[in-house]
């Protein structure tokens, strides 16, 4: 079997990283209200209008994606204590069903907070699936009493 790599991704995996988002929707009983290529089309151009604010990370495997994972850079209001601020939070962390718990998730976030301390960010947030906190918990995350979460979705 050949090794896993993960990277940042480059541009023309873009509509990979989207045939992933949308296999993740759909394999948790989602139903998704645009049609596959709109979609792809969708991600393709908020990845091109967002390079500078949302680093793609991918984990590839003979060439092909496998996973991905997503960072949003977030300015923060300037402190007098810092006046250029930044946090981040992680989006979209999937790698496909026939390549889970081998370490890739591992591996992924791994590359996700390296770039996050290379960006100088003062923290990294995520809101995790029930299955995955164990993986966030073991590359560094820890729950917190003073994050708070208003959710509009209704989910």
């Amino acid at each position: 079997m050949t090794k896993i790599v993960v990277r940042e991704a480059k541009a023309l995996e873009t509509e990979a990283i989207a045939g992933l988002r949308w296999r993740w929707v759909v394999e948790r009983g989602g139903v998704p209200v645009v049609s596959r290529e709109d979609f792809v089309a969708s991600v393709v151009a908020f990845a091109s209008a967002h390079e500078q604010t949302h680093h793609r990370v991918v984990a590839m495997r003979s060439g092909v994606v496998v996973g991905m994972a997503w960072l949003a850079v977030l300015p923060r209001v300037p402190s007098p204590r810092a006046t250029d601020r930044a946090s981040g939070d992680v989006q979209c962390v999937y790698v496909v069903p026939e390549e889970r718990n081998v370490g890739i998730g591992d591996t992924m976030m791994t590359a996700v907070l390296d770039k996050a301390r290379q960006l100088g960010l003062e923290h990294v947030t995520v809101h995790s699936s029930p299955e995955a906190i164990h993986l966030y918990e073991r590359t560094g995350f820890a729950a917190s009493p003073r994050v708070l979460f208003a959710d509009f979705a209704g989910r």
